[in-house]
């Protein structure tokens, strides 16, 4: 039973941690001090010794600090020990040509594995899905369904789904209805009926670069003309040098990923993104919003949207649970601001409607506060799990490796000497039962080549941290 006593602990401990986590992260404690005393703690602090234990076992979770037998607790490491951070420098000019086509399809192969070591997949794995809260969600939603959820569902999408997306999107600054949201088959879909909607075939769509490289597939699909917009490793999309193309480039569409971008894990700071939405606004140019990792954030509030932004109707926004609850069930959905009726059309076209049982199921999900509860656990071991990846990374490879301290998503950025070729990486890796992303995949000319994405989807274990020291190794044996 949740008391009020229960809640203020909770605030209590979660605060002291975190402030023990700045003087850890600004160097005012630095690796090898030791912490004060649990009692010491308390009496300082005004709080219970069990109040006392749980910040210190929370900063523990985060490997940040250690427990030795009849020592006490020490600092176990500091971000200032960390990799160092990736700047915004242009990758060097490609020495040969490469099939990027044919790289995406073999590290698409391995994705799947169950025996290899899935470092590759920006999504969470099983341990960190609530399978059985989502099974008791789909039997609720089937018993209360007059058909058992075997009839076509609203061409729109399941209204209660609708109406839970508008009332989430409160929580980025959002003034939606349900009649704003079409729901999809997962978000991959939102992105191609949103594109269909203002594009035809040859015009050219801005896109960041580096970007998850699902985008090339639909952009080929679609016979549209990529213009790659540079993407600052903290910021995201270069908007400068956006506007500078734009005044050449007739660029019928822009899409971009503001929220912790793949692969970069990239956050554009709200004036940027209020600046990008002004910009196109001004030249009447609809932007695709590409929204699924917005809810997972390390800090204290959800970062905004551009569509947030949005006075004009050109902001397209597109998400999903597919990061967030349940890759599988295929949910995803649009806000097509004006373009709702062209939308609609699309997937009157393509699917008529979307899965009934799934749909019903995430709508129960969203519907009885567990999306909430689950949403909370999930972003909390999501930050450990970054920063036990982070520490690793720093103990197991090179000493000049750099990386993106990323404020939130699934993935970290790594830039590897320029000896390295990252897709050869991958090869070796693979022979070890390893999966990584090369980062050559994430443009389209594969000019990443020393770069490589990692996924901290995973929760940390002896498996995972063998997985990093062997890789660490594979690097290390490419240059002297």
């Amino acid at each position: 039973m949740v008391t009020e006593d229960n809640v203020r602990e909770d605030f209590l401990y979660s605060q002291i941690a975190d402030r023990l986590s700045a003087q850890i992260e600004k160097g005012i404690l630095k690796a090898g001090d030791k912490l004060i005393s649990l009692r010491a703690l308390s009496k300082e602090q005004g709080i219970s010794l069990s109040t006392a234990f749980k910040a210190y076992v929370e900063l523990e979770n985060k490997g940040i600090i250690e427990a030795r037998p009849k020592s006490g607790y020490f600092v176990r490491f500091s971000p200032l020990n960390a990799p160092e951070r990736l700047k915004a420098e242009p990758p060097g000019p490609l020495i040969e040509k490469a099939n990027v086509d044919e790289m995406i399809r073999t590290v698409y192969k391995t994705m799947t594995h169950e025996r290899v070591i899935r470092l590759s997949v920006a999504a969470p794995s099983a341990e960190l899905i609530p399978e059985a809260k989502l099974n008791k969600a789909m039997i609720e939603a089937l018993r209360k369904s007059p058909h058992s959820c075997t009839q076509y569902e609203e061409v729109q999408g399941n209204r209660t789904l609708r109406k839970q997306i508008a009332k989430y999107a409160f929580n980025w600054k959002g003034n939606v209805s349900e009649d704003d949201v079409i729901t999809t088959q997962g978000c991959m879909e939102a992105l191609i009926f949103c594109l269909k909607a203002v594009t035809e075939p040859g015009d050219t769509v801005a896109i960041e670069n580096p970007i998850y490289f699902g985008i090339f597939n639909i952009m080929k699909s679609l016979g549209l003309t990529i213009l790659e917009i540079p993407c600052h490793p903290d910021e995201g999309a270069d908007l400068e040098y956006l506007e500078k193309a734009l005044e050449t480039v007739p660029v019928k569409a822009v899409l971009f990923v503001p929220n912790f971008s793949n692969p970069t894990g990239a956050l554009m700071p709200d004036y940027r993104k209020k600046q990008l939405v002004n910009m196109l606004a001004e030249r009447e140019i609809p932007l695709i919003e590409d929204d699924i990792y917005g809810e997972m954030y390390f800090g204290k509030t959800r970062p905004a949207t551009c569509k947030s932004y949005d006075k004009k109707g050109l902001i397209m926004l597109c998400g999903s649970v597919s990061k967030t609850l349940a890759p599988g069930y295929r949910v995803g959905w649009c806000l097509p601001g004006k373009f709702k009726d062209k939308v609609l059309s699309n997937k009157i076209m393509h699917t008529v409607s979307s899965a009934t049982p799934t749909q019903a199921a995430v709508a129960n999900f969203f519907e009885t506060g567990r999306y909430d509860l689950h949403m909370r656990h999930l972003r909390k071991s999501l930050h450990t799990q970054c920063l036990r990846y982070i520490q690793a990374i720093a103990d197991y490879f090179p000493s000049d490796t750099k990386l993106v301290r990323p404020q939130g998503g699934y993935v970290l950025w790594i830039e590897l000497n320029k000896q390295v070729n990252a897709f050869e990486l991958f090869e070796n890796a693979i022979q070890e039962s390893i999966s990584i992303a090369p980062g050559q995949i994430f443009s389209t000319d594969a000019r990443f080549s020393n770069y490589i994405r990692i996924s901290f989807g995973a929760p940390y274990n002896a498996l995972i941290d063998a997985g990093l020291r062997k890789l660490g190794e594979l690097i290390k044996a490419q240059y002297p």
